[in-house]
């Protein structure tokens, strides 16, 4: 199992140029999802289509706002909302002994749902992927998260204290910095996804339900050889 470790400076560096590089597409694809989100079943496959926003970002990909509503994030519900109770179950166990392994097993788990969308592998499959690829950087991934956090809340609190404007200069910045949170999370993902890749490629017996090669084409087959009359 490669234990490469997270870039974490880079990994901040990058994610607010990519955060800033899709402010726009973001902000309307969040208005869009709030404006929809009271309408039943609608809103499942929007919120998946958010998941799928973060996975393009990481890889340069241009978000399309309306891409919310695809027909083709409905595909998984069924997986989608089994994953949900299973680290659900799996967190609430985990939280019985002290807390602490609660916090690690949410980590270890934190990018299962995308590895569901991106890997179309089984919810159970996709929470030994997120668990297997993030193995010796849960310290870092949790690093990342208190740094970003205390840095906007810091930011936030002095700017609300200027007279009258502070307020709304928070609030603005508030959503600048959810979407530098949008870029450095789809950088974390970007990077664990090339190590569920490689993951993939070394236990295929485990995947290959979800990641068979494609058969040879009927006219490259080899043409079976003619028996031999004596």
């Amino acid at each position: 199992m490669t234990t490469e470790k997270l870039d974490i400076i880079k990994t901040i560096r990058d994610g607010i140029s990519c955060g800033l590089r899709n402010f726009i597409p973001l902000f309307l694809m969040v208005i869009l999802y709030v404006l929809t989100f009271w309408i039943p079943y609608l809103n499942v496959g929007t919120t998946i289509g958010l998941y799928k926003a973060v996975i393009g970002i990481g890889r340069g990909e241009v978000i399309d706002p309306v891409s919310i509503f695809s027909r083709d994030n409905f595909r998984n519900l069924g997986n989608f909302f089994l994953l949900l109770g299973l680290t659900s179950i799996g967190t609430t166990a985990a939280a019985i002994f002290m807390l602490f392994p609660a916090l690690v097993i949410g980590i270890a788990w934190s990018f299962a749902i995308y590895f569901l969308i991106d890997k179309q592998v089984s919810p159970l499959k996709a929470l030994q992927l997120s668990y297997d690829s993030t193995y010796g950087n849960k310290w870092r991934i949790l690093f990342v998260g208190l740094l970003c956090g205390v840095l906007i809340a810091i930011i936030c609190f002095f700017l609300g204290l200027i007279p009258k404007v502070g307020p709304f200069l928070a609030v603005f910045v508030c959503f600048i910095c959810s979407a530098i949170l949008v870029g450095i999370q789809s950088l974390m993902y970007d990077f664990f996804s090339q190590k569920a890749d490689a993951i993939i490629a070394g236990h295929r017996a485990q995947f290959c339900r979800y990641h068979a090669p494609e058969a040879p084409a009927a006219e490259d087959a080899p043409a079976a050889e003619e028996p031999v009359v004596e």
